[in-house]
């Protein structure tokens, strides 16, 4: 159930009109890692980013973003064994930078002279976004984080635990 509900969220979020770059996809990708069975958790996360993109348009950088996507995913695995406050914090800090880091990189490579004063410009272009980027990712990283873990203690109690907590 809950990969269903990651990848709908997912979708819709990127598909309702929003604030720019203020959505809950890497949050999702960050979440997806690290609840999801092993064999979900790379995989609907890249799934949202690649179903989204056929309805909003692909471009250049696709594949920059589907990575970074599959590598904060990534994170999530990592973050299943070191879940904490501090670590749920810090992996959706760093998921928000890795992910301004490569998809930046792959927009230099594309639309920016192969210059190093390209790849400046490229960055610098970028860093009114990675402010929502970075709130969004963070923001929606303790909401989710912290809801399933505060609804996972009473589910927990209930005869419907295998089937809401089921990844």
């Amino acid at each position: 159930m809950l990969p269903v509900l990651i990848l709908l969220i997912g979708i819709f979020s990127r598909i309702v009109y929003h604030t720019p770059n203020f959505t809950p996809i890497l949050a999702l990708a960050l979440f997806g890692g690290t609840y999801l069975k092993k064999k979900y958790a790379l995989s609907v996360p890249l799934a949202l980013m690649i179903i989204s993109d056929l309805f909003i348009g692909l471009h250049d950088v696709i594949f920059f973003t589907w990575g970074s996507v599959a590598l904060i995913a990534w994170m999530g695995l990592w973050l299943r064994k070191h879940k904490s406050v501090y670590g749920v914090a810090g992996c959706s800090v760093a998921a928000a930078f890795g992910f301004f880091l490569i998809t930046n990189f792959g927009a230099w490579l594309v639309m920016y002279p192969l210059t190093l004063a390209g790849l400046k410009n490229c960055y610098l272009a970028a860093i009114p976004f990675y402010r929502q980027t970075f709130f969004s990712t963070f923001i929606y990283s303790i909401v989710l984080f912290g809801s399933y873990e505060l609804s996972a203690v009473f589910i927990r109690k209930t005869r419907y635990a295998d089937l809401l907590l089921a990844s």
